[in-house]
């Protein structure tokens, strides 16, 4: 009688389960990711087919060889994915995230080269100064949206050449910066360098731990405070929510500060990691290129559906295919571009693998109640003949 009454509501938690937002989400993204394989499979069979088993196993798993790389490219583009990913959930695109991802970066190397400070404090306020240079470049369009209603889209675009140029420029005019031997900016002192985690032949540092303890506070803000509701409710709809009492102007512009400062971060963690040449540290060349790391983050966003736990596993797998994409064009021969395109492909799917989840999900739901209506008919007819 016990298990009667247990299985009912078994069955009640299963299906709660499965129906939550989150499962839903996440085989979503396992959706994406299983189709862009399939497909860049295939395109890996069409530019070499006597190589795309090995080249495609290798992609899969020759991260694991780098697990340090994986988790040091994987920390910039977490932070510039969580920066696209918070204005997504505000109601905002912030595809300026290269541009604001390039100024942290700068403030960054100013404080390093530019200010003396002892060892255990000269590296924070490398990683502050980054994320302050990066809500300077997230503010403005911030203000533009908040009081003129000027499209985000485009003072974000724009704001990534302006940020770029300008870096550029700043870094060719500083001696102590700018290394003109080697056209690119000298390396860091120790003292302004992001600790080391002590994985030999690797850059990963203390900044992947601190990207994924931000990602946490940030998701628990979000849906765990007054403050984050209002920001959500705020990118839900401006109008009902400024009806409510809530400030929209201030949350549009709290929203692109906030969303700044962790693309700025990412910048900062970039630049700072330790160089695996022991003393030495990363380097920037200004050759006025946009920063692949934001538009990166758009990608993650994507795949990780806004969610920053979700994001936080999104950039490891995005880092992890880009790390065996590495190894496939050394030994295989395959382009580098071979893998942006598989990685396209993911992106791709996950625009509508949303879509696809439900409409299957609605499918298994139609079948399995039109089998219960098959049967329920016979079952109803056989308790009348017993009432009988």
């Amino acid at each position: 009688m016990q298990n009667n009454q247990a299985s009912p509501k078994f069955k009640d938690m299963i299906t709660g389960i499965t129906k939550s937002k989150a499962v839903s989400t996440f085989t979503a993204a396992l959706l994406a990711i299983a189709l862009g394989l399939i497909f860049g499979f295939i395109v890996m069979i069409v530019a070499k087919p006597e190589n795309s088993w090995y080249g495609f196993t290798t992609m899969l798993f020759g991260g694991l060889r780098r697990l340090g790389d994986v988790f040091y490219y994987a920390t910039p583009i977490l932070m510039t994915g969580l920066s696209v990913g918070f204005a997504f959930k505000m109601g905002l695109f912030n595809i300026g995230a290269s541009g604001q991802y390039t100024m942290g970066m700068f403030f960054a190397l100013y404080v390093g080269f530019m200010w003396k400070l002892p060892p255990g404090i000269h590296w924070i306020a490398c990683v502050l100064a980054g994320m302050v240079g990066g809500m300077i470049w997230g503010f403005i369009p911030g203000i533009c949206k908040a009081l003129a209603n000027v499209n985000e889209v485009i003072t974000s675009i724009m704001f990534n050449y302006i940020g770029m140029y300008l870096v550029d420029m700043w870094i060719q005019g500083n001696a102590v910066i700018y290394d003109s031997g080697k056209t690119r900016t000298s390396y860091l002192p120790v003292s302004a360098q992001i600790p080391s985690l002590g994985v030999t032949g690797s850059n990963v540092n203390v900044a992947i731990i601190i990207a994924i303890a931000l990602a946490v506070i940030l998701y628990i803000v979000l849906n765990k405070t007054t403050f984050g509701y209002e920001l959500r409710a705020t990118g839900y709809n401006r109008y009902a929510s400024k009806y409510a009492g809530m400030n929209d102007k201030r949350n549009t512009m709290l929203t692109m500060l906030i969303a700044g400062g962790f693309s700025g971060l990412g910048g900062a963690f970039a630049i700072l990691a330790p160089s695996t040449i022991i003393g030495s540290s990363m380097t920037y060349e200004p050759i006025n290129v946009i920063a692949a790391n934001g538009f990166n983050g758009i990608a993650v966003a994507l795949l990780g559906s806004s969610n920053p736990i979700g994001i936080i596993f999104s950039a490891l797998f995005i880092s992890h295919i880009q790390r065996g994409g590495t190894v496939v064009s050394s030994l295989y021969g395959y382009k580098p571009e071979i893998i942006d395109v598989v990685i396209a492909i993911i992106i791709y799917f996950s625009a509508f693998a949303m879509l696809m989840n439900s409409n299957v999900a609605r499918m298994i739901k139609k079948r399995r109640l039109a089998k219960e209506a098959s049967g329920n008919p016979g079952n109803d007819g056989q308790q009348d003949r017993k009432e009988a």
